[in-house]
């Protein structure tokens, strides 16, 4: 009982806490940017007319749900509704026009640069020139179209290509697929890593990875890891890990999941060779959204004039489309490649305007919070408070229940705490979160996770997960005994 009554005292005193936190939050205007569902609107089983999403009845705080989930799927943008109805009156007013006429007062670019204005908005969310990404495709799409460039094997020599053993589903798939399409056997070409000192959770160190580098060096092609491991919510030391494999003839290519939007990335300076994302998490554009990549302008420049009886010469080889070609021939329908320089030569049919238009809805909120390393700033002060919540504000019999695989040094985590729960708890936590209109996500057996987003989330959300949050184990704790 006393541990209880500990718990809840330090709740209530964090509670206080957290109003005062979120008075003084320089940030706090990007909360009203964004369209916060109510309980009620998170318990409804039916949609909802478009009267009422606009009007967003829930006001006040309390009528609020608590959405920590935005390491899965991002918040909708107030601004993206608007954007898009920009872009549909456009299309409907100017039909074909739209690639090529601007209008007055609109916003919107035409539909033939849009694209060059999404780079302009994502190059400083990545640390990159404009010419060094692009916006296009979706992020397993961009693996491999990064890897058909890039994973050049030589049976005789080098040939493999190192992942984690717990990498996200599509990273395995694309790397399996990508070795057969060479003839080559993933058991034999595809080095998965596992942690030595944390083998249940395989949080790996840096010095293992390093480790793993120096030890497949002489046949190793391709190093392909998460900048954050979407399972543990880890933050893998990029330029380090980078500068390792470069230095051992080793191409690298990060997936930024989950770290593009959630933590300052150099791409550049890094010297990082290439790279993939989607923008449906931290990046709010929309469910399936378009994706981007990143390569280095070592390894996309256009070396020399592309003449049309050689066009194959003068840049790297790569799956090619039209709208990877040179702005000012595209339109020429020529059958020869001539290829925009830099990462914009990997593109290949005209992107989805829709899709840009919503994702450059949301940077445009990125721009005005002054990029990201504020919301850095504000992140790591957010998740070290829900952090401190989960280890004071919950009582022992309850705290028993389940425990914190993400790193606890913020240099070596985003966003996101990762809570792995006792077997069998999963289930009715999730349910009784749900109940208390509380927005997780869970990865089964045993994990849930746990992302307070700079952009919308308040500390007083965390208060208020962590209440509900014992409230589901003490609900899981009882069933499971009965």
């Amino acid at each position: 009982m006393s541990s209880e009554l500990d718990a809840t005292s330090a709740m209530a005193a964090a509670r206080e806490r957290a109003r005062a936190l979120d008075r003084d939050d320089p940030l706090a205007f990007t909360r009203s940017e964004f369209n916060i569902p109510t309980k009620t609107q998170i318990a409804s089983t039916r949609l909802p007319d478009l009267a009422t999403t606009e009007t967003d009845p829930g006001d006040g705080a309390a009528d609020k749900c608590i959405y920590l989930c935005g390491n899965s799927l991002g918040l909708q943008p107030k601004r993206t509704q608007t954007r898009l109805s920009q872009y549909l009156a456009t299309w409907a007013t100017q039909g074909v026009q739209g690639h090529f006429k601007p209008l007055q007062e609109s916003p919107l670019p035409t539909w033939l640069d849009a694209d060059e204005r999404a780079a302009q908005l994502i190059a400083p969310i990545v640390g990159a020139s404009e010419t060094e990404v692009a916006v296009m495709q979706t992020l397993t799409a961009n693996l491999h179209l990064l890897m058909s460039a890039f994973y050049k094997p030589d049976v005789n020599g080098k040939h493999k290509i190192i992942l984690e053993s717990k990498a996200f589903p599509s990273d395995h798939f694309a790397v399996e697929t990508q070795l057969r399409h060479h003839n080559l056997d993933p058991a034999t070409s595809m080095i998965t890593l596992t942690s030595t000192s944390s083998p249940e959770d395989n949080v790996l160190t840096t010095a293992e990875i390093l480790s793993a580098i120096d030890a497949h060096a002489a046949t190793t092609v391709l190093l392909l890891l998460p900048g954050i491991q979407y399972y543990t919510g880890q933050l893998l030391d990029i330029p380090t890990i980078t500068a390792r494999a470069r230095a051992r003839g080793i191409f690298v290519i990060w997936d930024l999941a989950h770290a593009v939007g959630n933590v300052p990335l150099s791409l550049h300076d890094w010297g990082v060779d290439a790279a993939a994302w989607c923008s449906y998490k931290y990046l709010n554009a929309g469910p399936g959204c378009i994706g981007g990549l990143f390569v280095h302008e070592r390894n996309s420049a256009v070396a020399r004039a592309i003449t049309d009886e050689r066009p194959e010469e003068g840049y790297t080889n790569r799956l090619a489309g039209w709208w990877g070609n040179e702005k000012a021939t595209r339109f020429v329908m020529a059958t020869k490649f001539h290829p925009v320089r830099g990462a914009a030569g990997f593109q290949l049919s005209n992107p989805s305007i829709l899709d840009i238009t919503s994702l450059s809805a949301s940077l445009e909120i990125f721009r005005e919070a002054g990029g990201v390393a504020p919301l850095r700033a504000k992140s790591v002060r957010l998740t070290g408070f829900l952090e401190q919540l989960l280890q004071t504000g919950i009582g022992e019999e309850e705290r028993a229940l389940f425990r914190i695989i993400t790193p606890s040094d913020p240099e070596q985590r985003g966003a996101q705490l990762s809570l792995m729960l006792k077997p069998g708890l999963l289930e009715a936590v999730m349910r009784e979160l749900e109940r208390r209109a509380v927005i997780v996500d869970e990865r089964k057996p045993d994990v849930i996770r746990v992302a307070p987003a700079p952009l919308y989330n308040t500390f007083e959300d965390c208060v208020g997960f962590v209440e509900a949050f014992a409230e589901a184990l003490s609900i899981a704790r009882r069933e499971t005994a009965a």
